[in-house]
């Protein structure tokens, strides 16, 4: 269901579905769920996520970094990327 229900926007169907089939007394797992937040700084991350634009198979498509940094980024990094605290959200 992607990442916590947000990468693919599952979030909106997962709640359409629990009103129409749930039953009245019916239980849904998980029940909860807490988001964090947290920065990172990993170079090769960068690199293969970001610098890639520079140069994709010899086509300079390095106008699509800007687009690349404005968007939200959902991913697993390992923990030694983490450089800020991390908050919970909800």
């Amino acid at each position: 269901m992607g990442y916590f229900l947000l990468y693919e926007s599952m979030t909106e169907t997962v709640l359409l579905a629990r009103d129409k089939w749930l039953k009245p007394d019916g239980l849904m797992f998980p029940d909860q769920a807490v988001i964090y937040f947290a920065g990172i700084e990993d170079a090769e991350y960068r690199e293969g996520k970001v610098d890639f634009w520079d140069d994709v198979y010899g086509i300079k498509m390095h106008v699509m970094k800007s687009l690349v940094l404005s968007e939200p980024l959902v991913d697993v990094v390992e923990s030694k990327a983490i450089c800020t605290d991390v908050v919970p959200v909800f």
